[in-house]
């Protein structure tokens, strides 16, 4: 009954065109708690001892925020599910997370404790020393960069399709990144394997975020970037934001030339408005020390 109400309404959302990916997770995982206490129906006790579970206060918060929105929306048509207390955990503050910008020596450590991974002589190491660096290189989304498929790599660049706006847009590559991706792919043909995903498993199928994610964070924290368990730190995603910090570290000129840069950044980054990229644009060291000598020079009645 419960697992049932749970692919409705999760079919519904997906139905409409949203990912529901996380939520989705969550919902399934409650489920495989709840049923085989005898729940058929949500219960309030239930979701608070599975919520509890979670390593972190924000987890905890989210656990029970996914459920009594599902439990919600089922109520109005079955009164047996109860609503659980939207601050049973506390009130959340809305504040947004600092994202990390990697040095290049944490990069390396990064790829480093990938190399490492085991079995040795498998593709698994190959896999996310390219998916990494393909990430780090070109600021693609893990999401674009795990749908990729073989196809997509052509001589103009990646064309990543089907994007979080719904658009597919064509990556150039530097020469260097292209090179990386010809020798995995080299090494991917000994894998073989019936799928066209580009990076593949040891069993020559698609990877999937759960698995990438799992396997991250056990590199970040045999790299010493990250600590144990429920511990904040680094994410993928991050190497996103370093990827768009990094390049405007590279522009040079004035004003005019910055503007032109950050509309090609857009671009390249998939956003649909020049805005959306701002999000991602950090006060590095490099960059708050060329405002500082362009406000200067301004100050003193020259032209920035």
């Amino acid at each position: 009954m419960l697992s049932a109400d749970i692919d409705r309404y999760v079919g519904l959302h997906r139905a409409m065109g949203l990912k529901f990916r996380l939520q989705a997770g969550l919902l399934r995982h409650f489920a495989a708690f709840a049923e085989p206490r005898g729940d058929r129906w949500v219960r309030t006790e239930t979701v608070l001892a599975w919520a509890a579970e979670a390593p972190s206060a924000a987890q905890r918060r989210n656990r029970l925020l996914v459920v009594r929105r599902f439990s919600l929306k089922m109520q109005a048509e079955d009164a047996r599910y109860e609503v659980p207390p939207a601050l049973a955990f506390g009130k959340s503050k809305k504040q947004r997370r600092m994202p990390h910008i990697y040095s290049y020596d944490e990069i390396q450590r990064l790829l480093g404790a990938a190399a490492q991974l085991t079995p040795k002589g498998s593709i698994r190491p190959a896999t996310y020393v390219t998916l990494l660096s393909l990430i780090a290189a070109t600021g693609l989304r893990i999401s674009e960069a795990l749908a990729l498929q073989l196809s997509d790599f052509t001589s103009a660049g990646l064309v990543v399709r089907n994007t979080k706006f719904r658009k597919s847009r064509l990556v150039p590559l530097h020469a260097t990144a292209r090179c990386g991706l010809e020798r995995y792919l080299a090494q991917r043909e000994r894998v073989g394997g019936a799928s066209s995903s580009f990076f593949v498993s040891m069993w020559g199928e698609g990877l999937s975020y759960s698995t990438v994610y799992s396997v991250f964070l056990q590199l970040m924290r045999s790299a010493g970037l990250r600590q144990g368990p429920g511990s904040p730190g680094p994410c993928i995603h991050d190497l996103r934001h370093t990827f768009a910090a990094r390049a405007l570290e590279q522009c040079s000129g004035g004003g005019p030339d910055v503007a032109r840069h950050v509309l090609a950044l857009s671009t390249y980054l998939g956003h649909a408005h020049p805005s959306d990229t701002y999000w991602y644009l950090q006060a590095t060291p490099k960059l708050m020390e060329r405002i500082g000598c362009r406000s200067e020079v301004l100050f003193e009645g020259g032209r920035s």
